[in-house]
């Protein structure tokens, strides 16, 4: 290990001259006086100047390493910067921890000014820095800048040494907050080819590539190395919106994925990218993949024989799915290989994504129900890359049922989960569908389902001047689901009644009922007695009511001048609103919420309120729906007005006076 480090500080000596990076420990004036960054005067920091540099060297002996060395300077101007000042470096290791990351030569140091206005310097402890297993194939390093005060300026560098290099180490030019200045410096021996993508709208300000010669040698092997050299400034920080998936989709960034090595000792070249049919057969082969799927008559033993003996396929399906719903308790892994194998993971009613729904492949199949295993990448995981097949794009998998030509996605994982319906994290573009007697193919992951929710209200004005009623709320498709997981939360209904009790401020319920709670493929219907107090006026003779007691829209969730990556809602949604008031006969309606017909571009959406009266009996109806799970950036500004209008209208009131 000591060789390593050697060869590691050597290279970061012997390079500084060739590459851009910049003087450690001293802090301008000028970075000090910095009070905020004119091109973003919202930002709490900001990126001054940031270098990384990536080769591939014999470190010591026959090993080969990925030798990777990361420098940056921030300016914090307040204390909402001060997460800035936390750093977290994840370290890999393979199973025995034989072969694992290191970090070497850190160093940190913090420029502040002190009460007088003389400007002080904190270094960086290293006995103050902490690494901490997370799981069985990764830890993290972490440690915290000293002496952190509103203006100052943080500085950190450190060597990364890895052995896992068939990722050329990536890089990041956008972040949470904005950068003047991002550059990185990349060395790539003949021997490794890959291929480099630059993802994201951002512009590259310098871009330079060049052969040097002879600049890698390990035992009787040489070769020249590919010279990369890629910069931005000016960059933008990356502002996390609702409605999206994975950041790391988005963010301007540099990636490498290797194409081909060639052996340092042989000259053989092995083509790393590999075909989907390659893919195909090494899941066949896995044992903790394709063998599982052939465990069909282990699974049939364990299955109930009324469920096999059930005519209709689809409500064979459906018990074969809710059956092993309440088999198996996840225990909270995810991925695609069943590590343990399906048959301990039933004798231990416990097990992993893989394992539920593996078995439930093969309890279908045992059934006579053609089912295959789709693999994904969940939303916070990311979009999987098409062009180059690769397992550990994929850590989810779900069940994909054939009945009567009709496709179902299933996940038995999730206890309260209808049949056919999937949590919104899987609903992320595609999925790849394996088989064992066909070859794999992409299917959009859309399962046609839709979040649906009608609330009803019936209310008649009282001599007191409350508002005394029904309120009744149907929820339906994955709405039913979110509603279902909400209640069940509680210990009793009545535990979750008393609980949306106490956060309504103007409504007491008296009575409650819900019906469809337990059957996962229904609707749930809550309907509740209510009372409302309506607002009185200095007067005492006019009443005025905002319309909207449930579930008023009062924040736009879309705030950004300008959103370059899409809006995904998951799924289409409608929510339906009817409110119906009985006046006694000495009021009338002086006042009442304009009627509102607002339309997104492309069919895209709408949202209508139409007011009618009849005789002492009005009724106030709304509807908002979204018919798209995804909106591109060019639809965003729409989008944001849209939901303005809707916030606006939402304000408006109702004033009944006394004739």
């Amino acid at each position: 290990m000591k060789k390593i480090t050697f060869l590691a500080l050597f290279l970061f000596l012997a390079t500084c001259a060739m590459s851009q990076n910049f003087e450690y420990g001293k802090a301008s004036p000028e970075e000090m006086d910095l009070t905020r960054y004119d091109k973003d005067t919202s930002a709490n920091a900001v990126v001054l100047n940031e270098f990384g540099k990536a080769n591939i060297e014999q470190t010591s002996g026959s090993q080969v390493r990925l030798v990777y060395e990361y420098h940056v300077k921030i300016k914090i101007f307040d204390h909402k910067g001060f997460p800035n000042g936390t750093v977290e470096i994840h370290l890999r290791n393979n199973e025995d921890n034989s072969v694992s990351d290191e970090v070497n030569n850190i160093e940190g140091i913090t420029s502040y000014k002190d009460d007088n206005g003389v400007t002080q310097v904190a270094e960086l402890d290293k006995k103050k820095i902490y690494t901490t297993r997370d799981y069985k194939y990764q830890s993290t390093m972490k440690f915290a800048m000293p002496g952190l005060h509103d203006g100052c300026v943080i500085e950190y560098r450190y060597i990364y040494i890895t052995p896992f290099f068939d990722h050329f180490h990536s890089w990041q030019f956008q972040g949470p907050i904005p950068k003047m200045y991002s550059e990185y410096y990349a060395q790539i021996p003949g021997f490794w080819h890959y291929n480099i993508a630059l993802r994201g709208p951002l512009k590259l300000t310098k871009e330079s590539s060049d052969i040097e010669s002879n600049c890698f040698s390990a035992g009787s092997s040489s070769s020249g190395c590919l010279v990369l050299d890629y910069a931005m400034k000016d960059i933008p920080a990356f502002v996390v919106e609702e409605y999206m998936t994975a950041p790391r989709n988005f963010l301007s960034a540099l990636n490498f994925d290797l194409v081909e090595r060639t052996n340092l000792y042989t000259g053989v070249k092995t083509r790393v990218t590999a075909e989907w049919s390659d893919v195909d057969n090494q899941l066949k082969i896995s044992q903790g993949f394709g063998t599982q799927l052939k465990k069909t008559n282990l699974v049939k033993d364990h299955l109930p024989p009324d469920i096999l003996r059930v005519p209709d396929s689809l409500e064979k399906a459906k018990a074969i799915y809710h059956w092993t719903q309440k088999w198996f308790k996840w225990n909270n892994y995810t991925g695609v290989y069943s590590d343990d194998g399906i048959k301990k993971a039933i004798e231990m009613h416990s097990g992993s994504i893989a394992d539920i729904n593996i078995t439930l492949i093969d309890a279908l199949n045992a059934a006579g129900i053609k089912t295959e295993a789709v693999l994904l990448s969940t939303r916070d995981h990311g979009i999987i890359n098409k062009l180059y097949p690769v397992i550990g794009d994929f850590n989810y998998l779900v069940a994909g049922a054939n009945i009567a030509d009709k496709s179902y996605f299933l996940d038995a994982s999730e206890a309260f989960l209808p049949f056919g319906i999937l949590e919104e994290k899987c609903l992320n573009d595609q999925g790849r569908v394996f088989s064992l007697d066909k070859p794999s193919f992409w299917t959009d992951m859309d399962t046609r389902q839709i979040r649906s929710n009608t609330y009803a209200l019936d209310l008649t004005l009282q001599d007191d001047g409350t508002l005394k009623g029904t309120y009744d709320h149907y929820s339906k498709g994955y709405a039913a689901y979110l509603k279902r997981k909400a209640i069940k939360g509680f210990n009793t209904p009545g535990d979750y009644i008393d609980n949306m009790s106490d956060h309504l401020r103007k409504i007491k319920i008296s009575k409650s009922n819900i019906s469809g709670l337990d059957s996962l493929d229904e609707p749930i219907s809550e309907h509740y007695e209510i009372e409302v107090n309506v607002k009185n006026n200095l007067d005492n003779e006019k009443l005025s009511l905002n319309p909207y007691l449930f579930d008023k829209i009062s924040i736009n969730p879309f705030k950004l001048k300008e959103r370059n990556y899409p809006v995904d809602m998951g799924m289409p949604s409608e929510n339906r609103y009817i409110l119906t008031i009985h006046l006694p006969a000495n009021y009338v309606v002086e006042a009442k919420p304009h009627d509102q017909a607002l339309a997104l571009s492309g069919q895209g959406g709408r949202f209508l309120s139409i007011f009618d009266a009849n005789g002492n009996t009005i009724t106030f109806s709304n509807v908002i729906q979204f018919n798209r799970s995804v909106y591109q950036p060019e639809g965003y500004a729409g989008l944001k007005e849209f939901y303005n209008k809707i916030i606006l209208a939402e304000k408006e009131e109702f004033v009944f006076r006394k004739k």
